[in-house]
Formats: structure tokens, C-alpha cells, sequence
């Protein structure tokens, strides 16, 4: 399985969250595995509203916590949205439960608190650690995008690209 470093991303604000989920979204496909990882209002579901508008899908793109999985169809022939929360679940068979393979080739999966749970959904991942400032005042994330298998090897330098010209060359580091 093919592996790069992971990019580091300074994402000053919550609109600045949505962005980059809006970004993220012009390079996904069908069948695309998004986890995403962070404490409690990290900015998860920011990021995840923000692929949701980026994909165009139908829906308020809310936080699955107590449901914990919703399918967002997407506009005309695009792309749909599988949004998982997996925050209260013990284990993977609970994910292998929710049978989210058979929506996963015409949307993209975005797992929450996803890391040990959704791995086995697709070897080519992408792996999303939000991390905010321990200063509460401070609305700044730290996001680092892990690219895992050779799908996301091959569109991370675009999707660099794009992030750099959405929020200015500044706001990022490797």
C-alpha cells in the first residue's frame, strides 16, 4: 500500500473548515473513504458540511451522533454523501452492521471518530486529525491529511494545490 507524508494544514476559522471540505470535494469520486479524527468540536462536522455543499448533495449535513449514519443523494448525477458518526459504537462489526458498501460506489464516505472502525472499507483512504489550540480563544485547527493507498498518493498534490489557492500560500506546512 503506497504512502506519503502527511500535509499540514493552519485553518484559522470555521468558515475556513468548510472550505476545505469544499475543496476536498472537487477531487473525490465514488467510492472515496474519508476518517476523520478530532476531540469534541474539533470542527468534524464542519468539514463534513463542507464536502456535503461541495458535492451539491440534498439535505442539512448534520452530525449523525445519535443516528449514526446518513445518506445524502446527490444533485442530478452527482455524487451522494454517506456521513457516519461512530463516536458511540464499540466496535467494527457495528460499521460492517451499517452494510455502507452498498452506497459507497456512487457517494463519498465520511467517517467520524472513524479510526479503528472504517478502515476495512477501502485500503485507499484518506485520514483527516483535527486538532485545535489548547487557547480556547483561538478558533485555529491544526489539520493533518494522511493519504493512505495510491488513489489519494496520486490526487494529494492537486488537492494541496487547490487548498493553497482557496486560503493563500501562508496557510500551510509540511
Amino acid at each position: 500500500m503506497s504512502s506519503m507524508s502527511p500535509v499540514r494544514l493552519l485553518v484559522p476559522t470555521p468558515a475556513d473548515m468548510h472550505a476545505v471540505g469544499r475543496d476536498l470535494a472537487r477531487l473525490a469520486t465514488g467510492g472515496d473513504l474519508i476518517i476523520v479524527v478530532g476531540e469534541l468540536g474539533a470542527g468534524k462536522t464542519q468539514l463534513v458540511q463542507g464536502i456535503g455543499q461541495g458535492l451539491g448533495v440534498h439535505g442539512v449535513v448534520n452530525s449523525p451522533t445519535f443516528v449514526l449514519a446518513r445518506v445524502h443523494r446527490g444533485g442530478g448525477d452527482g455524487l451522494g454523501l454517506v456521513h457516519v458518526d461512530t463516536y458511540r459504537m464499540t466496535s467494527r462489526d457495528e460499521v460492517d452492521d451499517l452494510d455502507l458498501e452498498a452506497e459507497m460506489p456512487g457517494a463519498v464516505t465520511v467517517v467520524e471518530w472513524g479510526r479503528g472502525f472504517a478502515e476495512q472499507l477501502n485500503p485507499d483512504r484518506l485520514e483527516v486529525e483535527i486538532e485545535r489550540s489548547d487557547d480556547i480563544e483561538n478558533e485555529t485547527r491544526t489539520v493533518t491529511i494522511i493519504p493512505i493507498g495510491q488513489r489519494w498518493a496520486d490526487v494529494l498534490q492537486r488537492w494541496e494545490q487547490i487548498i493553497n489557492e482557496d486560503m493563500g500560500c501562508g496557510s500551510r506546512g509540511r
